[in-house]
């Protein structure tokens, strides 16, 4: 069921944007316009979108109920001082625990599918606290489908490492110069990331001019390319083609320092110029720390 797990990724994605507007979609969207903005952005060749609008389309109809259970569960948690991502899993938790058809989600595959959400996208501690919440309501309501045997899952063949697709992405670390003063311009994401402008790069594109252009399009920056800092690889699960090689190529970049234009899509809320010394205290992904290392150490050492 891995394409519910992902349905369920874009209905999380859905109502965080809905909720970091204060209960509103964005201008003019419905929610299956939202939900299919969201799967263009994140899951292309998604499959199950009814799904995804039905999760959402319930959290939304059903906010108040399920906030009170929250409040009653989690009464050391306001609800606002919750997270914003621990807060819409738990909605999605909840709504399928309580109110979707059991026969359709049982119990433990709500809490259990909550929980992962919660550990992918969530901090430190998020799967332990949903885990904790849910199973507290799991017990109030009786413990539905305790004894019941899972069927076993149809075991997907491993398709080796050689024969997997591959997906080209373009990035770069965009750096400008300004009164003494070098300055990086990153994005950020709605997952409390700050992180590097990229896309995707079609096969017959070369990697350099794809990674100019994309960097245009998302933040209206004009870079050139200065240095080739290397590539991750990540595998990653597509629900039409499987799994997929996710190759992502990043460079140093040089631009003017001129105010940036975030594209208006999903998954990013703010891009900014940095001082060098100002990113030390932001919140990166794990993966792309060693690119901002060598990109700063060539900047710092006037090697760029």
């Amino acid at each position: 069921m891995a394409n519910r797990h992902l349905s369920r990724s874009i209905s999380l994605q859905t109502l965080f944007e809905w909720d970091m507007r204060s209960g509103v979609l964005a201008e003019g969207e419905t929610i299956k316009e939202s939900i299919d903005r969201n799967v263009a952005e994140f899951a292309p060749g998604m499959g199950d979108i009814d799904f995804a609008k039905n999760i959402v389309d319930g959290v939304m109809n059903k906010q108040s109920d399920i906030d009170d259970i929250i409040k009653k569960a989690a009464p050391e948690w306001p609800i606002d001082k919750i997270s914003i991502v621990d807060r819409n899993v738990l909605r999605i938790g909840l709504y399928e625990l309580l109110f979707a058809d059991r026969k359709e989600v049982p119990a433990k595959v709500a809490i259990n599918e909550a929980i992962e959400l919660a550990k992918t996208f969530g901090g430190e501690n998020s799967g332990k606290f949903i885990n904790g919440v849910l199973g507290a309501v799991y017990k109030e309501i009786g413990e539905p489908g305790k004894d019941e045997v899972s069927p076993k899952k149809k075991k997907i063949p491993d398709i080796p490492y050689e024969q997997m697709p591959i997906q080209n992405l373009g990035g770069a670390i965009v750096y400008a110069r300004s009164d003494g003063e070098i300055y990086l311009a990153l994005v950020h994401d709605v997952f409390g990331h700050w992180t590097l402008s990229k896309g995707k790069i079609p096969a017959e594109v070369d990697i350099r001019e794809g990674t100019v252009a994309k960097i245009k399009e998302e933040i209206g920056a004009d870079v050139k390319i200065k240095e080739d800092l290397g590539s991750n690889e990540y595998i990653a699960s597509d629900p039409e083609l499987g799994k997929i090689r996710k190759q992502v190529h990043y460079f140093l970049a040089e631009a003017s320092y001129e105010p940036l234009k975030l594209a208006a899509k999903g998954g990013l809320d703010d891009a900014q110029w940095f001082k060098l010394a100002e990113i030390l205290d932001l919140n990166f992904y794990n993966d792309i720390l060693p690119m901002v290392t060598k990109a700063v150490t060539l900047l710092s050492e006037g090697k760029a």
